[in-house]
């Protein structure tokens, strides 16, 4: 068997563990069951979760069995970390719905069969938890002043901590509790916002059982630009290729800043380190074709070898607005009639999402970043009309790498 842990770290996934020597040598040595949490909070999960998911992924292939757990008891209380005001209260109905579409996605990345690795909603115990036994049995191994020292408690403090949300760290550690005394799991992974969770589980089952248990963080990604991992001027990039279609994944990634294409690599595909490191290597026009290896083996695992094809084609396409893979650019329909009066590309930009706002794509029309099919915006009175459309259509771009397909309808 594999050691998972030595890949993981390679690949740069381990930022905190609990006994990296101990468990190191736990993993090369026999099967283990670990976990990582999902809460239920949007029908999709973003990009932001692709870490962790590739995290399961990896020990599954090294012969381990990942469980994925459904926060469907968590969900409804709100996870604080990372949070500077309390979540959105969702129903339980809303809860099971979402649930649903995100176990198909975490399937996609690791085999749900029950052995090889398995989902399980939390739900099952914590909803029907009364609240006294819960609080006598669980509840009296927590010292509230441990819990508030948490960086995740800290921040929100500041704000506004409601009871409701306070009350998350026993949850999730009667979670890892519960999966050690069911299912044997002795491993829970996640982001280094949820250091102080796991330690919490961890000592719940120290206290209680008696026997060792570990913790590995990883860590939470930015770019090398400062933003937050999967976000863009657009929003989130969902992995349900309805909020984000395959093409504008796959553009995501193509994207990538030139300091981050070595790490993501690493990160969001299998491709063995030793091509890593050369695609990370490459320089200048050649580090393009780098990106372009990321954007396919990124879209390939989220959505399928086919999709990510028909994203290759349509991002080769978006030179020209035509030929195979055309359809696959993001395009609006806009009525003729509009057309035919005439509409301001600054608003134009705004209206289809590659701007944030007016005032962003005049700065863009003015800096000279705009363009209209082959020709550059020359002012911000500029219109687009149906005479700017060649076969009812004309690409719109936004600097050299947003591109929009205008279609009259």
């Amino acid at each position: 068997m594999d050691n998972v842990y030595a890949t993981l770290k390679e690949r740069g996934f381990v930022s905190q563990v609990t006994d990296a020597e101990a468990l190191e040598a736990l993993l090369g040595k026999e099967r283990v069951t670990c976990y990582i949490g999902f809460d239920a909070t949007a029908p999709s999960l973003h990009a932001g979760s692709l870490l962790p998911l590739m995290a399961l992924a990896h020990m599954q292939r090294a012969g381990h069995r990942p469980v994925a757990i459904l926060g469907g008891g968590t969900t409804m209380v709100g996870d604080p970390s990372g949070k500077t005001e309390m979540r959105k209260m969702l129903t339980e109905e809303q809860i099971g719905e979402f649930g649903e579409k995100l176990r198909v996605q975490i399937g996609r990345f690791i085999d749900l069969d029950g052995d090889r690795g398995m989902m399980i909603n939390n739900a099952e115990w914590l909803l029907p938890l009364q609240y006294i036994p819960f609080l006598r049995d669980i509840g009296r191994h927590f010292s509230v002043n441990r819990m508030l020292s948490h960086e995740s408690y800290k921040i929100r403090l500041e704000k506004g901590l409601s009871f409701l949300e306070f009350n998350y760290q026993l949850l999730q550690a009667y979670d890892f509790l519960v999966l050690f005394q069911k299912h044997g799991c002795v491993l829970q992974m996640g982001g280094d916002d949820q250091w102080g969770n796991i330690v919490a589980g961890m000592d719940l089952i120290r206290r209680i059982e008696g026997k060792p248990a570990y913790g590995l963080t990883f860590p939470l990604l930015e770019t090398a630009g400062g933003e937050k991992m999967g976000k863009t001027a657009a929003g989130a990039v969902w992995l349900d290729a309805e909020r984000t279609s395959p093409y504008e994944f796959f553009q995501y990634f193509r994207n990538t800043d030139d300091r981050d294409v070595e790490r993501f690599l690493a990160f969001f595909t299998f491709l063995p380190m030793e091509e890593v490191r050369r695609l990370g290597k490459l320089k200048d026009a050649e580090l393009n074709r780098a990106k372009e290896t990321l954007a396919f083996e990124a879209t390939k695992i989220v959505h399928g070898e086919s999709a990510a094809e028909s994203a290759l084609k349509g991002a080769k396409s978006a030179f020209t607005g035509a030929g195979e893979g055309a359809e696959d650019i993001p395009t609006t329909g806009i009525p003729a009639s509009r057309l035919n009066e005439g509409i301001l590309v600054v608003d134009l930009l705004a209206e289809v999402g590659l701007c944030k706002s007016k005032s962003e794509a005049r700065r863009l029309v003015q800096q000279g970043g705009a363009r209209l099919g082959e020709k550059k915006v020359a002012g911000i009175d500029e219109k687009v009309t149906s005479d700017d459309l060649s076969d009812g259509m004309v690409l719109l771009r936004a600097g050299k790498k947003k591109v929009h397909r205008i279609k009259a309808d």
